[in-house]
Order: structure tokens, then C-alpha cells, then sequence
């Protein structure tokens, strides 16, 4: 398969697109920066995802039959930070993790249309579910809004053969959490998983993987948890 995915330079992200290589499958990855082997591509900028589209298209022959969008920012902004600080970060927020992915998505749904269908999977989070702490309404707002949107997909479009699935990991260990992890923050987040460990990256993106590839046609519409239980429902 050929497979797009963003945000692959580190994390869920990295480990997906490590994996899909790994399984044979042709794979365009993107980061901010880009790499010799990354395309570029800074997803605040809304010329961006069409861009990425493009180039992911040429680097896979003309096909895509599946789109990964794991890119996302996880900022923190206090309760009474400055208006102008609020409005900023539920900006960036929402164009990072929700708007970027819509865009993309758009471009996936009309590309499968006009090839014989397709996957979207969608990295959303726990907090998409139950909420985050007081300094991240917006990011699990805009988790909330990427389940929502893979729901709609996945009812708008199951006749044209294009499947929607979205995975919602908790914690989960990188490079960006195990500082965190290893201090005290670290024994508070595993006592509120019933599993005693967070998740590893292999995990998520095996989970990831599946769903891009394999997954059933009927699982269409679904989001599948990856918390070790700490949020079930």
C-alpha cells in the first residue's frame, strides 16, 4: 500500500512509520522541518497540507490509498493567561491537530473517490474522550473535534469504499514524556492506569497500523482505545 503520514520525525509517529516500512508498504512521511527523507511542511501555514498532499503523491507514483494524520501539539495555556495568549494557543491548537487534518482528510476523501476508495486514521487521544487537566482544554477539544470528524467521514463516505478509524492512546512513553515520566509526575499518571505501565510507541503504532492495512471494512467509523484501561467506555 501506498501510505501518507504526518509528524513522522518523532514518538507515535516515527514508530508508524518505521513499522509500515518494515511491513513493505510505500510510505511518505512529513515533519516540520523535513528531512532528506521527511517532506516539509509547517502545518500552521494552510497552503501546507495541500502541498504535502502533492508532494507524497509524486514520491508514491500518483496513489495514496491510505493517509495517517498523526501530527499534533500538546501546549499548555493557564486559565488566567493574557486574552491574547489564550486566543493563540486555541489557534495553533486547532489548526495543528484538527484543521490540518480536516484539510488533508478532504483531499484523501476526493483522491479515494476517484481511485476505488481508501483509509483515514486519525490520531486522537484519550482526551478526546474524557477531558485533559485545566491548562489543555483546547487540546482535548480539538481530540474531541478529530473523533467527531473521523465519525462523519466514515458515515458520509462507507459507499464510495473509504473507511475512517481513529485511535485514542493515554500516555504514552517518547522522547517527549520520559523526563516526566522518570520524576514525580511519573508514579501519578501510573497509579490512574490499571495496567501499572503506560503505552509504548510500538504499541500505538501497531495498533495504527492495523487499522491503515487491515482492519475490516464494517470497523469503519470506530476508535480504537490504547490507555491501558485508565479511560474505559
Amino acid at each position: 500500500m501506498n501510505i501518507l503520514i504526518t509528524g513522522a520525525s518523532r514518538g507515535i509517529g516515527a514508530a508508524t512509520y518505521e513499522l509500515l516500512k518494515s511491513k513493505g508498504h510505500d510510505v511518505a512521511g512529513h515533519s516540520t522541518k523535513g528531512s532528506p527523507e521527511l517532506i516539509a511542511g509547517d502545518l500552521m501555514d494552510p497552503a501546507v497540507p495541500r502541498a504535502i498532499w502533492e508532494a507524497a503523491l509524486d514520491r508514491l507514483g500518483g496513489r495514496i490509498d491510505a493517509l495517517v494524520n498523526n501530527a499534533g501539539i500538546y501546549e499548555a495555556i493557564p486559565l488566567d493567561a493574557h486574552d491574547r495568549d489564550w486566543r493563540t494557543a486555541w489557534h495553533s491548537t486547532l489548526v495543528i491537530n484538527l484543521q490540518a487534518p480536516a484539510n488533508l482528510s478532504r483531499l484523501a476523501v476526493q483522491h479515494f473517490q476517484e481511485n476505488g476508495g481508501g483509509r483515514i486514521v486519525n490520531v486522537a487521544s484519550r482526551a478526546g474522550w474524557r477531558g485533559d487537566s485545566p491548562q489543555h482544554w483546547h487540546y482535548a477539544a480539538s481530540k474531541a473535534g478529530l473523533i467527531g470528524m473521523t465519525k462523519t467521514i466514515a458515515r458520509a463516505y462507507a459507499s464510495d469504499g473509504i473507511l475512517a478509524f481513529a485511535v485514542a492512546p493515554g500516555f504514552t512513553v517518547s522522547e517527549m514524556t520520559e523526563e516526566y515520566l522518570q520524576g514525580r509526575g511519573g508514579a501519578q499518571i501510573i497509579a490512574d492506569i490499571p495496567l501499572g505501565r503506560v503505552a509504548s510507541t510500538a504499541e500505538v503504532a501497531e495498533v495504527i497500523r492495523w487499522l491503515a492495512t487491515e482492519a475490516p471494512a464494517s470497523s469503519t467509523g470506530s476508535t480504537i482505545d490504547v490507555n491501558g484501561a485508565s479511560y474505559v467506555r
